[in-house]
């Protein structure tokens, strides 16, 4: 794969990314809006960027900016939309819309996370909801990630139901979950263009957790964060 991307940049005289097209056809207006339980696959397992659900409410749009983002400086990042991202996880305790979804991560969609170097988890703007998705998502994937979202969430609220962060760590027996939250981004509205500021401190902390991961300052796994 490396030399058919080098024999292209070649060719092309630029930076050139290998993409793997998701497996089905996109929604909404102008086929948009990606289908929920889809990946699009970089041609390395550096970042995913994860998104929840498409629907009325859960509008994936920040993330499509974010990726390109990322691509423009050179990050490998593929995308995954969750199958059941929308709705609130079944152990929280905030009572879903009636009627609604319930949030969570299948079998299938932990092991295609676990591939990559660092994990990019696009959440909404309900604090609480913010905190137990998280939860949800990294329970069973064991890579450091980081929270772009709308709610002004801290490392305190993440670590307060058992996961574990760069800056503060649940009590003893009392972690629940094998990820790492390793940065923050708050602030980025879901359903509106993400701001340039905002989009430039991603590409930042991105970039630096890349290098802290590939120098083996953080390595992937349960307690163990640089």
């Amino acid at each position: 794969m490396d030399y058919k991307v080098n024999r292209l940049q070649d060719s092309i005289g630029r930076d050139v990314q290998i993409v793997d097209c998701r497996e089905s056809m996109g929604i909404g207006e102008g086929g948009g809006l990606a289908q929920r339980g889809t990946i699009s696959e970089s041609e390395s397992f550096e970042v995913v960027a994860i998104a929840m659900s498409p629907s009325k409410r859960h509008i994936t749009k920040p993330i499509c900016e974010i990726t390109y983002g990322l691509r423009e400086q050179g990050i490998r990042t593929s995308v995954l939309v969750l199958e059941s991202g929308a709705g609130v996880p079944p152990d929280s305790p905030y009572g879903g819309a009636p009627g609604g979804s319930m949030a969570g991560m299948n079998e299938k969609e932990v092991f295609q996370i676990r591939r990559f170097k660092l994990a990019l988890i696009h959440l909404g703007g309900i604090s609480g909801h913010v905190v137990h998705k998280a939860k949800s998502f990294l329970r069973y994937v064991d890579i450091p990630a980081i929270v772009v979202c709308e709610a002004p969430v801290d490392y305190e609220d993440f670590a307060k139901v058992g996961i574990i962060t760069r800056l503060v760590r649940p009590p003893p027996g009392k972690v629940e979950c094998a990820g790492v939250i390793v940065d923050l981004v708050t602030g980025v509205v879901r359903g509106v263009s993400c701001p340039r500021d905002k989009l430039n401190e991603i590409v930042i902390k991105v970039k630096f957790w890349l290098s802290k991961i590939d120098s083996k300052e953080v390595i992937l796994g349960r307690n163990n964060v640089g």
